[in-house]
């Protein structure tokens, strides 16, 4: 599902980068055809952004956005324009509908905007609308299974004028959770049978929130964020050292701090992380009528932390791993590939959108 915005390609698999907008950082990725039918990455980049660019999903900084999306696009050494961008889940509302199947495009179409009045607490001039035959309804051979989607207008105008102004086009708007779904469909197939009949946690420990979605048979049965994320970690250190955010943020990442910052602010850090983990899959329990998770999977920038891993296995006793949707692909001479095994986890999203070249 997603929100086309043009017509989209005069052929299928015309070139396109994946441009994922979150609160700290640009994330681009392109992908190709590879050999065997398997995916191929041909380049990727990630440009930082200053606190306050985006806030809660929201474009605040338009020209600072734009600015790091054309230093992602340069650095990666893109040439194609076409670009796909999320729409954060909370910024989207979604119903799924049933139809009579033998409706024409033009008769579905009238339906879909008379069922959306019933669902979109907007008037429908100020959102954007769009859907997604799903296939046959399961309940009855006559009607079929529709995704319908629903967006502010302001939030993706803010993305399109983001691409423009880095030079891109914006031909798709997709929503980042179902881009990480799609992305992670790749690395599940790496699993036992491909994944089949195991329910998959997929952990995306972001900025600020931690997004947790259980999926079975690549059937999304449990979805909910919470607050918790890296920048914490980043305010403490900023606390204890008198450094201001940025500067907090600068010497996390390169590892530049006084020695005893692991024992005293990362080893805490990441028990905590664990915790909110373990309690995040209790009230998946509580709440659902499952009672088991297979497989735990690892996303974001703070899912390769050190010993982040072990502390989530010691906490919930269930497999877990750092995802990574490469792992299948042909990977282009363009790429560095040890930078990447460190970089994966953050670009589940950009690499699902990337994947919407391949759409049939």
């Amino acid at each position: 599902m997603a929100f086309d915005l043009s017509a989209l390609f005069g052929s299928r698999n015309a070139p396109l980068v994946g441009v994922d907008v979150s609160a700290t950082s640009v994330k681009l990725v392109e992908l190709s055809s590879g050999a065997n039918g398997r995916f191929r990455l041909e380049r990727y980049a990630i440009e930082q952004l200053p606190r306050g660019a985006v806030v809660d999903g929201n474009i605040e900084k338009i020209d600072v956005v734009a600015d790091a999306t054309r230093r992602a696009w340069r650095k990666a050494g893109c040439r194609t324009k076409n670009a796909a961008l999320g729409l954060p889940l909370q910024a989207v509302i979604t119903k799924r509908i049933f139809l009579p199947a033998n409706l024409s495009d033009e008769e579905l179409e009238l339906q879909i905007e008379s069922e959306a009045n019933q669902y979109i607490p907007f008037a429908l001039d100020e959102v954007s609308i769009d859907f997604c035959v799903i296939g046959p309804a399961p309940q009855s051979k006559d009607d079929i299974e529709v995704l319908l989607a629903a967006a502010r207008k302001e939030r993706v105008e803010d993305r399109v004028a983001v691409a423009e102004a880095a030079g891109l086009k914006a031909v798709v708007m997709d929503v980042e959770s179902y881009a990480s779904h799609a992305a992670l469909a790749l690395a599940s197939a790496q699993l036992p049978n491909r994944g089949e009949g195991l329910l998959l946690a997929l952990f995306y420990i972001g900025a600020n929130t931690l997004n947790v979605s259980v999926i079975l048979n690549g059937q999304v049965v449990y979805e909910r964020d919470q607050a918790f994320g890296g920048n914490q970690l980043t305010q403490d250190i900023a606390r204890a050292y008198g450094l201001s955010f940025e500067e907090a943020e600068a010497k996390k990442r390169a590892g530049d701090l006084p020695e005893g910052w692991e024992k005293d602010f990362l080893q805490p850090f990441t028990d905590a992380c664990a915790l909110e983990i373990a309690r995040a899959l209790q009230f998946f329990f509580t709440s659902t009528p499952y009672s088991r998770v297979d497989q735990i999977m690892l996303a974001g920038g703070c899912a390769v932390l050190p010993d982040l891993v072990d502390a989530v296995v010691n906490r919930t006793q269930v497999p877990t791993s750092v995802v990574s949707p490469f792992k299948a692909m042909e990977i282009s001479p363009n790429v560095r590939e040890r930078q990447l095994q460190s970089d994966a986890p953050l670009l589940m999203v950009a690499c699902g959108l990337a994947m919407r070249r391949f759409d049939q």
